[in-house]
């Protein structure tokens, strides 16, 4: 984890922030859902696996959801994580 990223419980999810949330974790019995600080439109998702939820009711923050249970999955879902973490950093760049 990046030196300025922290963490913090909330009650119903996990939040990670910078400058402010970038990802927040909401855990399910069977899976997580990561709510993504990123316009969907920004997002370089090839596989498909984010959501669009822009003015969705939901919780956590961001226009992007992705919903993951399978271990396999993790490297490609951090990939998306970094490209919200980058968006918020100003790097506009990044490819995850």
């Amino acid at each position: 984890m990046a030196p300025c990223v922290t963490e913090e419980f909330l009650k119903l999810y996990v939040a990670y922030k910078a400058e402010t949330n970038f990802v927040d974790l909401i855990p399910q019995a069977k899976r997580l859902i990561l709510s993504l600080n990123i316009a969907f439109h920004e997002l370089h998702d090839p596989r498909g696996l984010a959501k669009d939820v822009t003015n969705l009711g939901r919780w956590g923050i961001g226009d992007a959801e992705v919903r993951f249970s399978k271990s396999e999955e993790l490297p490609y879902v951090m990939g998306l994580v970094r490209q919200a973490f980058e968006k918020q950093m100003g790097n506009d760049e990044a490819d995850a």
